[in-house]
């Protein structure tokens, strides 16, 4: 689990393509120090694992084998070498919860469509999947390439284009990759997950919800 609060800013080093998957190298310095085979880094809030040991390459190197339905997903296959990218190690049990639950699961794949830069914020509009809006509200959390962000606004169910917005200050301008971020730009998508709980949970009629809460329990 992560909470979206971005730790560091990686470097690709090397993104090798073959069939629909691709081994994907990046630089993420001293945050992968002790990182070892198997062990879990988000990379612009997609949840990746290690596939070699530290040993195995030079310090600081984080190596992930990424399958074509997640290149296909999430906004890794645009990714080239020298491009920058959002990091996070998954949370300790005893870490502070800054942000919101992020599990790493993308959703779907959003755009940069409109951002206009202030003296002393920003605010960016992001095109996001029709499925998704339902799970999007003001002041609720999403998170954005991995960032833990509020929503300063949301489109309407009559838009004919699904698309939120966020409000940045400097300070995550300049300690994520948003700073840099031009229009066109693909985001990743990870909508709370306690609205996705509540939609499928709505999506059941309330016999079959009654009936699940029933099973396991007890009778004398």
């Amino acid at each position: 689990m992560f909470t979206g609060i971005i730790e560091a800013l990686g470097t690709v080093e090397t993104i090798d393509y073959t069939n629909d998957s691709a081994t994907i190298t990046i630089d993420a310095g001293a945050l992968v120090a002790d990182l070892d085979l198997g062990g879990s880094l988000a990379v612009n809030g997609v949840c990746l694992t290690s596939t070699r040991r530290s040993a195995e390459q030079a310090p600081g190197l984080f190596t992930a084998e990424v399958m074509g339905e997640t290149l296909r997903l999430t906004g890794l296959g645009t990714l080239g070498t020298g491009d920058r990218v959002n990091l996070e190690r998954c949370t300790p049990a005893s870490g502070r919860f800054d942000g919101h639950v992020v599990q790493g699961h993308v959703d779907g794949r959003g755009e940069l469509i409109d951002r206009t830069d202030r003296p002393d914020w920003s605010t960016l509009r992001i095109a996001i999947p029709a499925d998704l809006a339902p799970l999007t509200a003001v002041k609720g959390s999403i998170a954005l390439n991995g960032v833990s962000l509020t929503l300063t606004a949301v489109s309407e169910p009559t838009d004919p284009a699904s698309w939120v917005e966020v409000g940045l200050i400097p300070a995550t301008l300049s300690h994520t990759t948003f700073g840099e971020l031009e229009v066109g730009a693909a985001v990743n998508i990870e909508v709370d997950v306690l609205a996705k709980y509540t939609a499928r949970l709505l999506s059941f009629s309330p016999s079959q919800t009654h009936n699940s809460t029933q099973q396991g329990v007890d009778h004398d």
